[in-house]
């Protein structure tokens, strides 16, 4: 099983050799870095909200029904705005019991294959995850708390998050297709 730690540390992710892919990978390497500082500044916050609510509980009694709503969303966003990072960065959790067992062609194959799968299925979960938002959006669909904040909130938080993540695949997917043999690539 490969976690990623393992892993010699990059300089970020790898950039495609076709120069559009380029752009399009510096472009949303720039995107999840920012989501990536926005998420850490949401599981603060999250970790300050559920204090004050047990601080708030415990010693002064006041009931908070908006604490826990707010943590959930904080915490979907974060999860879904930080995949396209760890993706950029092959920093998924992948079994690797037919690499070492594969040829190197033959594992390159396998490799741009779960790509390819990975890329499917992301793309599918981004465009019901945009039909959930829709749907939301347009009945007006809240929690059934007495806080009640809109569903739609989340909905985009998860839609937005999985089509970065299936763009990302893409690029990897794309530059699979693209890239030069390592053998044939000029100086940098």
């Amino acid at each position: 099983m490969s976690h990623g730690f393992e892993l010699a540390p990059a300089s970020g992710p790898a950039v495609p050799d076709h120069p559009l892919l380029a752009a399009v990978s510096r472009l949303l390497d720039r995107l999840n870095s920012l989501l990536l500082k926005l998420s850490m500044a949401a599981l603060v916050i999250t970790a300050l909200v559920l204090t004050y609510s047990v601080v708030s509980r415990y010693l002064f009694k006041l009931p908070t029904d908006w604490q826990d709503e707010a943590a959930v969303f904080m915490l979907v966003g974060v999860t879904f705005f930080c995949t396209a990072h760890v993706q950029s960065l092959r920093g998924h959790i992948g079994i690797e019991a037919l690499a070492s067992l594969l040829p190197p062609r033959v594992n390159a194959v396998r490799l741009f294959l779960v790509d390819l799968l990975s890329c499917l299925f992301c793309a599918f979960f981004s465009w019901k995850s945009w039909a959930l938002w829709h749907e939301a959006w347009v009945d007006g669909q809240t929690t059934s708390s007495t806080f009640a904040p809109p569903l739609w909130i989340p909905y985009g938080m998860m839609a937005l998050g999985m089509s970065l993540l299936t763009l990302q695949i893409l690029v990897q997917v794309l530059a699979h297709l693209t890239n030069k043999p390592a053998g044939q690539r000029s100086a940098p």
